[in-house]
């Protein structure tokens, strides 16, 4: 291991700066291309199995650059099929991922920070503190990864991806970015921008980025509070990143991408699930083409707070449709196995 941490993460050079290193070698610079293929297309994590190079080649290769691989270090399969894993990454830390599978899509929900910096209140993540951020090839193993168990268990490759694991993917954003590029790259993955969503908890400097960088993912606002009172007190990056902020960005962010965006709302009982929240958020709707999603809350045991009543969401998002705003209510899924929205937490 640290003789590992000597060498180059060859995943972290572009394909023209590993070309550069591979003719100071002495060898072809389409070498280049073909590990290329190896590392992103294929998703290969070791050097023996990149069959047409020569050994000697292999040899050098591992003598010069190491492959931070990520492995799946243990996994839980919950009654509804999900099925959540703990990864272990090259210097032992550890992430959650979580495959969920539903019946016209299969959905992988990935990590972008070990822990997480933000402190929302009803969020397990939030109450870890946060080590580092995700290198990019990290995230793209947990996408592979997954990939795998949904093609094992299910016989159905992945559908889609949700960055909503641990950590705010926006605080991670060059990385986050990259791993996108890397799964949507034809030589990479290959997988539409339009399946891939990042959930962000609403930072609006790093929303107007998004839009200033054009992305074509989609992009999801956990808002939880159309109220910047009751938002404060239950996700503190509020206080910095008001709704007026964050509205303000939104806008400029659907002005230069022309994508709607998607509002999460987890109803907490007697806190945020009235007709006078709904009708607040119902306002927060108007600033932008946008779907709102009302999430199931999942009890933690660091908090006090309990999902709403069934019959309160249904007014809820009965009064939202009324509006015209396009509702979708968001049962839980995994949640025996502690997989769910706001759940992941490493236990050791």
């Amino acid at each position: 291991m640290s003789q590992d941490l000597k060498k180059i993460d060859i995943r972290s050079l572009s394909l023209d700066t590993l070309k550069t290193h591979l003719v100071s070698l002495g060898e072809p610079g389409f070498r280049a291309k073909q590990i290329y293929d190896w590392l992103w297309v294929k998703a290969t994590l070791h050097f023996d199995e990149m069959s047409n190079l020569s050994k000697a080649l292999r040899e050098k290769l591992k003598e010069i650059f190491v492959i931070n691989a990520v492995s799946v270090h243990q996994s839980q399969f919950s009654a509804d099929k999900t099925i959540k894993s703990i990864f272990k990454l090259y210097d032992g830390n550890t992430i959650e991922g979580v495959l969920i599978p539903s019946s016209d899509r299969m959905t992988a929900c990935v990590s972008s920070q070990v822990g997480c910096s933000l402190t929302c209140k009803f969020c397990a993540t939030g109450y870890m503190e946060r080590k580092r951020n995700l290198n990019p090839d990290e995230i793209f193993d947990q996408v592979v990864l997954i990939d795998r168990q949904a093609k094992e268990n299910y016989q159905i490759p992945l559908t889609n991806i949700v960055y909503m694991g641990m950590g705010e993917p926006l605080l991670n954003y060059a990385n986050v970015l990259k791993s996108i590029e890397r799964i949507t790259a034809e030589d990479g993955l290959n997988m539409a921008a339009k399946r891939i969503t990042v959930s962000t908890a609403g930072i609006a400097k790093m929303i107007k980025k998004l839009g200033d960088d054009q992305v074509r993912f989609n992009l999801a606002l956990s808002l939880h509070a159309a109220n910047d009172q009751k938002r404060n007190e239950i996700m503190p990056i509020n206080e910095q990143n008001s709704l007026k902020a964050l509205a303000d960005a939104l806008k400029y962010y659907f002005a230069k991408t022309k994508n709607p965006v998607t509002y999460e709302y987890i109803v907490f009982n007697d806190f945020n699930d009235s007709l006078q929240d709904a009708a607040e958020l119902a306002k927060f709707c108007k600033h932008l083409p946008c779907k709102v999603n009302i999430i199931e809350y999942n009890p933690i045991s660091f908090a006090t707070f309990q999902n709403a009543e069934a019959d309160k969401i249904d007014l809820f998002a009965n009064y939202l449709r009324k509006q015209g705003i396009t509702t979708n209510i968001r049962r839980s899924r995994g949640k025996d196995i502690d997989a769910a929205c706001g759940q992941l937490a490493i236990k050791q």
